[in-house]
Protein backbone atom coordinates (compact mmCIF):
# COMPACT_ATOMS: atom_id res chain seq x y z
CA UNK A 1 0.00 0.00 0.00
CA UNK A 2 2.09 3.23 -1.14
CA UNK A 3 2.05 6.34 1.66
CA UNK A 4 -0.58 8.50 2.05
CA UNK A 5 0.53 11.80 0.59
CA UNK A 6 0.70 14.34 3.07
CA UNK A 7 -0.88 17.33 2.36
CA UNK A 8 -1.66 20.93 4.78
CA UNK A 9 -4.99 20.72 5.32
CA UNK A 10 -5.42 24.21 6.61
CA UNK A 11 -3.55 25.70 3.32
CA UNK A 12 -5.98 23.37 1.51
CA UNK A 13 -9.00 24.80 3.31
CA UNK A 14 -7.56 28.65 2.59
CA UNK A 15 -7.47 27.77 -1.41
CA UNK A 16 -11.28 26.02 -1.27
CA UNK A 17 -12.66 29.38 0.61
CA UNK A 18 -10.39 31.45 -2.35
CA UNK A 19 -12.89 31.90 -5.09
CA UNK A 20 -9.36 32.54 -7.35
CA UNK A 21 -8.30 29.08 -6.76
CA UNK A 22 -11.57 27.31 -5.26
CA UNK A 23 -11.93 25.16 -8.81
CA UNK A 24 -9.18 23.89 -8.95
CA UNK A 25 -8.58 22.73 -5.75
CA UNK A 26 -11.79 20.95 -5.15
CA UNK A 27 -10.49 18.83 -7.75
CA UNK A 28 -7.58 18.38 -5.46
CA UNK A 29 -9.56 17.52 -2.53
CA UNK A 30 -11.64 15.24 -4.78
CA UNK A 31 -8.84 13.50 -5.96
CA UNK A 32 -6.98 13.02 -2.61
CA UNK A 33 -10.65 12.13 -0.32
CA UNK A 34 -12.40 9.93 -3.09
CA UNK A 35 -10.79 6.56 -2.53
CA UNK A 36 -11.16 6.75 1.03
CA UNK A 37 -14.04 8.54 1.16
CA UNK A 38 -16.25 5.84 -1.44
CA UNK A 39 -14.81 2.85 0.85
CA UNK A 40 -16.40 5.07 4.28
CA UNK A 41 -19.49 4.46 2.43
CA UNK A 42 -19.34 1.72 0.25
CA UNK A 43 -18.95 -0.38 3.72
CA UNK A 44 -22.24 1.10 5.58
CA UNK A 45 -24.38 0.75 1.58
CA UNK A 46 -23.22 -2.27 0.45
CA UNK A 47 -24.24 -1.00 -3.19
CA UNK A 48 -21.82 0.33 -5.71
CA UNK A 49 -24.38 2.03 -7.32
CA UNK A 50 -25.67 3.77 -4.21
CA UNK A 51 -22.55 4.56 -2.81
CA UNK A 52 -21.39 6.37 -5.82
CA UNK A 53 -24.27 8.52 -5.69
CA UNK A 54 -23.66 9.25 -2.00
CA UNK A 55 -20.31 10.07 -2.28
CA UNK A 56 -21.03 12.64 -4.84
CA UNK A 57 -23.71 14.12 -2.25
CA UNK A 58 -20.68 14.45 0.22
CA UNK A 59 -18.60 16.04 -2.43
CA UNK A 60 -21.65 18.78 -3.21
CA UNK A 61 -22.02 19.30 0.43
CA UNK A 62 -18.69 20.10 1.35
CA UNK A 63 -18.64 22.18 -1.97
CA UNK A 64 -21.35 24.33 -0.75
CA UNK A 65 -20.17 24.24 3.11
CA UNK A 66 -16.72 24.71 2.88
CA UNK A 67 -16.80 28.13 3.82
CA UNK A 68 -18.26 27.28 7.06
CA UNK A 69 -15.92 24.85 7.57
CA UNK A 70 -14.33 26.56 10.80
CA UNK A 71 -11.42 24.11 11.12
CA UNK A 72 -12.10 22.96 14.61
CA UNK A 73 -11.70 19.60 13.42
CA UNK A 74 -9.18 18.23 10.39
CA UNK A 75 -10.95 18.37 7.17
CA UNK A 76 -10.92 14.87 6.87
CA UNK A 77 -12.90 14.34 9.90
CA UNK A 78 -15.62 16.51 8.41
CA UNK A 79 -15.45 15.12 5.54
CA UNK A 80 -16.02 11.50 7.02
CA UNK A 81 -18.61 13.09 9.02
CA UNK A 82 -20.47 13.90 6.09
CA UNK A 83 -20.01 10.86 4.50
CA UNK A 84 -21.42 8.88 7.58
CA UNK A 85 -24.08 11.17 7.96
CA UNK A 86 -25.35 11.11 4.29
CA UNK A 87 -25.08 6.86 4.70
CA UNK A 88 -26.61 6.71 7.80
CA UNK A 89 -29.62 9.14 6.08
CA UNK A 90 -29.21 6.85 2.95
CA UNK A 91 -30.10 3.70 5.13
CA UNK A 92 -32.66 5.87 7.19
CA UNK A 93 -34.49 6.60 3.58
CA UNK A 94 -34.27 2.63 2.49
CA UNK A 95 -35.77 1.48 5.54
CA UNK A 96 -38.29 3.75 5.54
CA UNK A 97 -39.38 3.02 2.37
CA UNK A 98 -39.15 -0.30 2.41
CA UNK A 99 -40.94 -0.61 5.49
CA UNK A 100 -38.44 -2.64 7.06
CA UNK A 101 -37.68 -4.22 10.23
CA UNK A 102 -34.62 -4.30 12.25
CA UNK A 103 -34.22 -8.46 10.57
CA UNK A 104 -35.37 -7.22 7.31
CA UNK A 105 -32.83 -5.01 6.98
CA UNK A 106 -30.46 -7.28 7.73
CA UNK A 107 -31.44 -9.95 5.24
CA UNK A 108 -31.81 -6.84 2.90
CA UNK A 109 -27.68 -6.15 3.69
CA UNK A 110 -26.74 -9.27 3.34
CA UNK A 111 -28.41 -10.04 -0.25
CA UNK A 112 -26.92 -7.08 -1.06
CA UNK A 113 -23.50 -8.39 -1.18
CA UNK A 114 -24.43 -11.45 -2.25
CA UNK A 115 -26.17 -9.63 -4.97
CA UNK A 116 -23.35 -6.61 -5.78
CA UNK A 117 -21.64 -7.37 -9.47
CA UNK A 118 -18.64 -5.65 -7.92
CA UNK A 119 -18.09 -8.22 -4.79
CA UNK A 120 -15.03 -10.13 -5.81
CA UNK A 121 -14.28 -11.72 -2.71
CA UNK A 122 -13.96 -15.45 -2.23
CA UNK A 123 -15.78 -17.80 0.32
CA UNK A 124 -14.16 -16.54 3.45
CA UNK A 125 -14.23 -12.70 2.27
CA UNK A 126 -17.91 -13.11 1.77
CA UNK A 127 -18.58 -14.67 4.92
CA UNK A 128 -16.62 -11.90 6.52
CA UNK A 129 -18.56 -9.48 4.80
CA UNK A 130 -22.15 -11.33 6.06
CA UNK A 131 -20.61 -11.58 9.38
CA UNK A 132 -19.66 -7.93 9.24
CA UNK A 133 -23.21 -6.92 7.80
CA UNK A 134 -25.55 -8.51 10.73
CA UNK A 135 -23.52 -6.63 13.09
CA UNK A 136 -26.15 -2.90 14.65
CA UNK A 137 -25.30 -0.56 12.77
CA UNK A 138 -22.91 1.59 15.32
CA UNK A 139 -20.70 -1.72 15.52
CA UNK A 140 -20.77 -2.03 12.16
CA UNK A 141 -19.32 1.67 11.48
CA UNK A 142 -16.91 1.25 14.73
CA UNK A 143 -15.86 -2.23 13.30
CA UNK A 144 -15.29 -0.77 9.81
CA UNK A 145 -13.45 2.11 10.86
CA UNK A 146 -10.81 0.75 12.98
CA UNK A 147 -10.43 -2.31 11.57
CA UNK A 148 -10.39 -1.44 7.64
CA UNK A 149 -9.26 2.08 8.04
CA UNK A 150 -6.76 1.83 10.96
CA UNK A 151 -8.58 4.78 12.06
CA UNK A 152 -7.80 5.74 16.29
CA UNK A 153 -10.21 5.97 19.05
CA UNK A 154 -9.36 9.56 19.01
CA UNK A 155 -10.34 10.37 15.35
CA UNK A 156 -13.56 7.91 15.17
CA UNK A 157 -14.79 9.24 18.54
CA UNK A 158 -14.37 13.25 16.81
CA UNK A 159 -16.34 11.97 13.97
CA UNK A 160 -18.95 9.93 15.53
CA UNK A 161 -19.30 12.32 18.56
CA UNK A 162 -19.08 9.22 21.20
CA UNK A 163 -16.80 8.27 23.95
CA UNK A 164 -13.60 6.40 23.53
CA UNK A 165 -14.53 4.07 26.06
CA UNK A 166 -17.90 3.54 24.06
CA UNK A 167 -16.19 2.96 21.01
CA UNK A 168 -13.55 0.64 22.34
CA UNK A 169 -17.18 -1.31 23.82
CA UNK A 170 -18.56 -1.73 20.63
CA UNK A 171 -15.25 -2.73 18.95
CA UNK A 172 -15.03 -5.53 21.70
CA UNK A 173 -18.42 -6.74 21.11
CA UNK A 174 -18.17 -6.12 17.22
CA UNK A 175 -15.36 -8.58 17.30
CA UNK A 176 -17.10 -11.61 19.38
CA UNK A 177 -19.77 -11.33 17.21
CA UNK A 178 -18.12 -11.66 13.96
CA UNK A 179 -15.53 -14.54 15.47
CA UNK A 180 -18.91 -16.06 16.96
CA UNK A 181 -20.28 -16.27 13.54
CA UNK A 182 -17.47 -17.47 11.43
CA UNK A 183 -17.01 -20.02 14.11
CA UNK A 184 -13.66 -18.58 15.42
CA UNK A 185 -12.72 -18.95 19.41
CA UNK A 186 -11.89 -15.06 20.38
Amino acid sequence: MPPKTLIDESRLVELLKDPQTAHKEFETLVEIYSEQLYWQIRKLVVNHDETDDLLQNVFLKAWKNIHNFRGEAKLSTWLHKIAINESLNHLNQERQKREMTDDSDDEYRLNNIEADSYFNGDELQLALQKAIASLPEKQRLVFNMRYYDDMKYDEISEILGTSVGALKASYHHAVKKISSRLGIDS
